[in-house]
Order: C-alpha cells, then structure tokens, then sequence
C-alpha cells in the first residue's frame, strides 16, 4: 500500500445480522462436535486451535509446521506504522532463516536505499551501524522503514551474518517501484566498472529522463504523450545489464544481481508511473513486478546458496494477502499474494496480521509528518471484531487446512486497512474493506491492542 492513502472503497456493503434457524438435527459428531460445544461455551471453535502469543521461542512452532517445505512465506500487517507487526515479522523471520534455510528477507520497499541496508547486514558498505545504513530512506513515509523496530532487526541479521561465509548471509532487498532516478545512478556505476562501453550506452538512454528534473510527477505527465515516453530506452539498458554474464565469485554475484534489479527498478518505476497518470490499472503494474521481484531474487538465493531458494516478503496485508478473496477481485485488481499462490501454490504461504485497537503511526495527508493516533476499536462484525471474540491478547491461527476456522473466517465480512495516511473521520469509508479472511490468508497473527512504531530520526 505505501505511497498512497488507500483508495476509497466502494461498494461496501453493510452486513446484515443473520438469524440462524432452530431446526432440528442429527447430533453432531467431530468437527460438528467440537463446534456445537464451542459455541454453546460462547467461544467460537477455531478459537481452539489459536496459540497465544507469550514471548515463547514455542509461540510459532504451530506456524512453522504449516508452513513446511514452503519457499515463499508473505508476512502482512494491517497497518503501516505498527510497532508489533514489526516486532512479530522479525521474530518469525529470524526462525525462518535459522531454522528454515531462508536466504532473503524482501520489503515493501524501493531497492536502492534497501540496497544500502542490504550491504549493511552482509558487512560491506562504509555504514557501521543501522542507524546509518537506514539513512538512505529520505522520501515519505521516513518511519516505515526507519523505526527502531526494524532497526534492531538489522543488527540481529548483520550479527548472525557475520559467523557465515558470504555466500551464506541471508540479503534484504527491495521490492517496490518507485525508484525510477536512484536506481540509474547505480546501474552506470556498475557498468562504469565492468564495462565502460555499455556504461557510455546507459548514459545515453537515461538521458530521455533528464527533462523531468528527477520528479516522477512530470515524467508521469509527459508520458501520457508516446513520444515522451522513456519505456524503449529503460528497456534497453535492462536488456543491456542482463547480457553480462553471471560472475562466479559470491561478492562480484551479489554486485551483479544489484544492478540488474537496479535496471529492473528503473524499468518498473518508468511502467508504474506512465500508467498512473495514463489512468490504467497501475495497482497491477506494481504488484506484478514485485511479483518479479521476489522470484528473481529467489532465483538468486539459490543461486548464492545452492538448493532452493527461500524467501520472506515483508509488505501490507493488501498486497500479501490473497487479492481474490476481497471486494478487489470485483474491480479486475490482482495482487502479489494471489501470484505467488497461482504460480507456486503450496510453496506460497500468506500470513495476515490484524488488531482491533490501540495506537499507530501515520500521517494525516501524504507527505505531511506522521503523528501518533488512537487506532479507533475495529467496527462490530468485522474480522478483528471477530477474532477478539477468541478471549486472548495475541494469538497466531493457522487457516490453511483448519476447518472449524475456515468454515467461520470464510464467511465475508468487512476488514480495516490503514496505509501511510489515516482518516478516523472517514474510517469505514477509508479503511475498511470485504473480505473472505479464511480465504485470503493461510494463517493470521492477531494482536488485540497495538503501539505505533517509533522513527529513529
């Protein structure tokens, strides 16, 4: 979701209240049972089977058993500015590269910054901290990525990094779009280096961009206009950094594959915003290319590590969740969860997160500073509402395979969604969404009341 406020939902529909008839039947017997016993109790029955969150290092042993052999597990959050959504994602993380032999952790965010923090966790770069590895964040929203949560997560890696040889150190990646002028910087420096002549080629098709003074808002504008279009030229020198052969050495790997993302950023950044502006679906320009993203660098991890290569996607429940199980699907919008489930299926897991209250951090319109908000109670009858009906203050519940769960969560029912802007005046118009939850996640972490994140700077 990220750089924008997420759109205004329409067609939302109110639920109505169902009353179930008192007919007779035959006296239940095993999941009916357990059933029928729980919700005589006022418990609903796949309350059962949710684990309490405690601090454990048990808490996600059920979760990782659902997880298995999978190789791309999708970390969501409801909200962009949410202290425990980070605390939780690196903790399960941390198990998976530890336990699990996952190799890249990707984030909902642009690849040349994210690349600084990724030499960072390796022990390259001149940065020697992650205060100043996470420097390279200067564009809005400054605290999604910036925030001593994740901040202390990068140390965590960097440490575990260094006891491996290189070819060992699990990455961090971006995966978004939105680095169209950055991303070029780093691609001629790279070619600069191993190939002088592709470099001069480079420089001479990015020019096109130059007109635009570095503002994705005149080129998108322009863009509209064909002939103002840089789309042939961005091709070009993607199609250039791809013909230079695969270095041998891990290290000289590694660079390689930066700039070949980075003319893939540069690509992807020309696509999403000459779509925005043409008035197209640009949503799916996004999510498909972060669809890319992430298997490509799994390609890489495999390639780095040997076996399969493993990764963990760190980005909104918007984006991680399944796009056809909500009002989306209805308006021809795809998204990376339903890719990755399309194309890899079992090997996709999809981990939602959601809260009924508390705190979070966002801002008020875009680009304007964050502040901290009450995060209003979530709305009768939706998701949340309905998961703190399980009596416990975070909890994970794993979906996939769980009937008594997806008989009730299957059911459609509204689910709040806030990005990098929060309307609390015009939260059920803002925020909130349909959605079959059993059905767009494999599993769930719930977290009753929730802090806001806090920014480093």
């Amino acid at each position: 979701m990220r750089r924008a406020a997420l759109h205004p939902l329409r067609s939302v529909l109110a639920f109505a209240a169902l009353a179930l008839a008192a007919c007779a039947a035959p006296e239940p017997n095993g999941a009916a049972a357990t059933e029928a016993v729980a919700q005589s109790s006022g418990r609903a029955a796949w309350a059962e089977t949710a684990v309490p969150l405690t601090g454990a290092s048990t808490d996600y042993d059920a979760l990782l058993g659902a997880i298995g052999d999978g190789r791309f597990v999708l970390l969501g959050e409801s909200t962009h500015g949410t202290e425990e959504y980070y605390r939780e994602r690196a903790r399960i993380s941390e198990r998976l590269v530890r336990e699990r032999g996952f190799g890249a952790v990707l984030i909902e965010g642009d690849w040349s910054p994210t690349l600084r923090v990724n030499r960072y966790v390796r022990g390259l770069g001149s940065d020697r901290s992650a205060d100043q590895a996470l420097a390279g964040y200067t564009n809005f929203p400054q605290w999604m990525w910036p925030n001593t949560a994740f901040r202390d997560f990068i140390e965590r890696l960097r440490t575990y990094n260094l006891a491996l040889p290189p070819e060992r150190r699990v990455g961090v990646y971006g995966m978004d779009v939105y680095d169209l002028f950055e991303a070029q910087e780093a691609v001629i420096a790279y070619l600069s280096r191993v190939d002088p002549a592709a470099a001069g080629r480079a420089r001479s098709s990015y020019r096109c961009f130059a007109p635009h003074n570095r503002s994705t808002h005149r080129y998108g504008e322009a863009a509209r206009r064909a002939s103002q279009s840089c789309q042939e030229e961005a091709a070009a020198v993607l199609a250039e950094v791809r013909r230079i052969p695969r270095p041998s050495g891990p290290a000289e790997a590694e660079e390689h594959f930066a700039a070949l993302r980075s003319a893939a950023s540069v690509a992807a950044g020309e696509e999403y915003f000459r779509t925005v502006y043409a008035g197209s679906m640009a949503w799916n320009v996004r999510d498909q290319h972060m669809a890319r993203n992430v298997e490509e660098t799994a390609q890489h991890v495999a390639r780095q590590r040997g076996g399969e290569g493993k990764v963990v996607v760190w980005a909104h429940n918007s984006h991680n969740g399944d796009a056809r199980a909500t009002f989306a699907a209805n308006r021809g919008e795809l998204n990376l969860g339903q890719l990755l489930r399309q194309r890899h299926g079992q090997d996709a897991f999809l981990v939602g997160f959601l809260t009924y209250g508390g705190r979070v951090r966002a801002a008020p319109e875009w680009d304007q500073p964050s502040r901290v908000y009450d995060l209003r109670p979530a709305l009768a009858g939706s998701d949340a509402d309905v998961l703190r009906q399980a009596g416990l203050p975070a909890f994970s519940l794993v979906l996939r395979g769980n009937q008594a769960a997806e008989a009730d969560l299957g059911r459609e029912r509204l689910q709040r969604a806030v990005g990098v802007i929060y309307a609390p005046s015009t939260e059920r118009q803002s925020h909130y969404f349909e959605a079959r939850l059993a059905r767009q996640f494999d599993a769930i972490i719930f977290v009753e009341r929730t802090n806001p994140v806090t920014p480093i700077r």
